[in-house]
This record gives structure tokens, sequence and C-alpha cells, in this order.
């Protein structure tokens, strides 16, 4: 993880990191460890977003390894804890072929989850690593879309396969899968409708585009990154839900977290629903939007040791 981006990730998570913080100020003293302890350390977590059952695993461990350790003391525990919550959001461990095979990215969430900075974010990224890439407009039913994916098309200097207002997106797909194929493309970027008021539609929309690129263009890989926006806390995990349902989702992009103080919703992804979360969201820049890293993403949420020795002491 480079210096320059833990700086930013540690700074977009000042506000999940104070509020932590401030539970844990009386917490990690020098008292001797008791049942109250934990149930203030999960009362807290639980109050990050981070779910009922990610809480309980990480209690659960952290009672494991404090009885291996022999440890006595309440300020003994935070680099502990540090480790145990570190190992939970590795188990589940991102990959991320379409860098390196002919793909197809679906990006598929609710409106205003920022899955159009996020596409936009990404066709730079991928260019700049010397990938050929593409942006195809399928959310054909808002104009706001099509002219936000415009800019960002723009700015990344890919092209963009559009269609006329309310199209079959799945003909977007297929009209960008053929230009692809034709044009030597590494990278289709597909932008989809986030309608959940309109769920049936919405999810035979997406049937039907991923029935295309398999008949179309079986030899590609497919990806489908789920864009969850990080200040809805776990109504995102009922968001992700939905679109399991509908999709085989191979990773999420959580957004956004800069602007909460639920960061802690990234163990619920992960661990609840065990969906890896590949990419996260901390500002606006487009290095804001960078690869997930469980341990910086662990340090930055609860803060470095040396900077927190006014809570250890």
């Amino acid at each position: 993880m480079e210096e320059g981006f833990f700086k930013r990730l540690f700074n977009g998570l000042t506000k999940t990191r104070n509020s932590i913080a401030e539970g844990f100020e009386d917490l990690f003293t020098a008292s001797e460890i008791d049942d109250d302890f934990y149930d203030e350390v999960e009362e807290i977590l639980i109050m990050s977003d981070t779910g009922t059952k990610s809480c309980e695993m990480i209690i659960e461990r952290l009672k494991k390894r404090v009885k291996e350790d022999h440890i006595k003391k309440r300020a003994d525990c935070f680099d502990l804890l540090k480790e145990v919550m570190t190992d939970i959001l590795k188990e589940v461990t991102p990959e991320y072929p379409f860098e390196n095979e002919r793909s197809v990215i679906m990006i598929v969430g609710v409106n205003g989850a920022g899955k159009t900075t996020t596409i936009g974010k990404l066709a730079i990224k991928l260019k700049e690593s010397g990938r050929k890439t593409m942006i195809a407009a399928c959310d054909t039913f808002r104009a706001a879309a099509l002219e936000q994916l415009e800019v960002w098309a723009d700015r990344a200097g890919v092209e963009m396969i559009k269609c006329n207002a309310g199209q079959d997106p799945a003909s977007v797909v297929y009209d960008a899968i053929q230009a692809a194929k034709a044009r030597n493309v590494d990278a289709v970027l597909c932008d989809t409708a986030g309608r959940l008021q309109n769920k049936k539609n919405l999810m035979n929309e997406l049937e039907k585009m991923f029935r295309i690129i398999g008949r179309e263009y079986p030899e590609a890989c497919v990806e489908t990154l789920l864009v969850l926006d990080g200040t809805t806390g776990q109504n995102a995990i009922s968001q992700a839900k939905e679109f399991l349902n509908a999709a085989s989702v191979t990773g999420a992009v959580i957004t956004k977290l800069d602007g909460t103080a639920k960061g802690g919703i990234a163990f619920a992804i992960q661990n609840e629903l065990s969906i890896p979360i590949k990419y996260i969201g901390v500002g606006e820049g487009i290095e804001d939007l960078q690869k997930f890293d469980a341990q910086a993403f662990v340090e930055a949420l609860l803060g470095k040791s040396e900077e927190n020795e006014s809570v250890n002491s």
C-alpha cells in the first residue's frame, strides 16, 4: 500500500475512527479484562455498523487470543483486536482477473451509490495500466447517467458506446461486445440501471444482459462489481442481497467511506455476504478509489498503535 494512499485512507476514515476512538477512550486502560470489557467493545463495533454476526466473530476470536496469550490487562488488547479484525477481513481474498484477461466488467448497484463515478475512475486506472478500455452506457432510462458517463469517458480518453433513451439495455451490451471484439478492446465497463423500486424489471434486465455476454463473448472474463454507498450502513446489506439474487456478484466497491462514521460495514459485506471487497472510495479524486487492503483498512479504522498511546495509557 502506497504511503500516499494510506494517508488518504487514514484521513478518509476519520469520522469512523473518531467515533470508535471516542468509545475506546476509557476502555483500553490498565484495568483487568472482564465481561463488561467485551460487551463494550462489541457495542462500539456495532455502532460503527460492523454487523451483529461479524461482531460476534470478532469478540469470540478476541477472547480466544486473550486466553491463549495469557493477557490480563485491557490495554494489551488493542493491537490484538486489530490483528483479529485484519485476519477476519483477509479470509475473503479479492482477485482481479479482469486486469489481465479480455473482460466485461458489469457495474451494478442502486442509483446514487456511485456507479458512474466508479466506472469513470476504473476506466482511467485500466487505461493507465495499458489496457484498451471501453465504456458501455447501459442505463438507458436515466438521461443524467448518460451525460455523466460522457464526461468521464472524455476525461479518461476512452470510447463510449451509447444508444437512444429507453432502448433495451441488452442491445447496448450487444453493440459494445461487437465493437470491443472488432477494435481489440481489453476491457468493457458496463453501466447498469439501479431502480430497486422496479426490482423485477431491473433484475430481468440484468439477467438478459448476462445471457447476451455469455452467448456473444463466452471467452471473456465477466466481472460483476456491486457498488454500495458506505453512508447507508445496514441498508447497503439489504441492497446487496437483492442484487445477489439476480447476478453472480464477484466483488464489492464501497464508496463514500469518507462521509460516514459507519466504516465497519466492510466487515458485514465481506464476511456476512461473502462478497470480496475489491475497491473502496474515500474521496472524490481518481486516486481515492483504491484496491482494498485489509491491514491498511483496519489500521486506518482504529488508528496506528503509536497514535493510540493516550488511549492505551
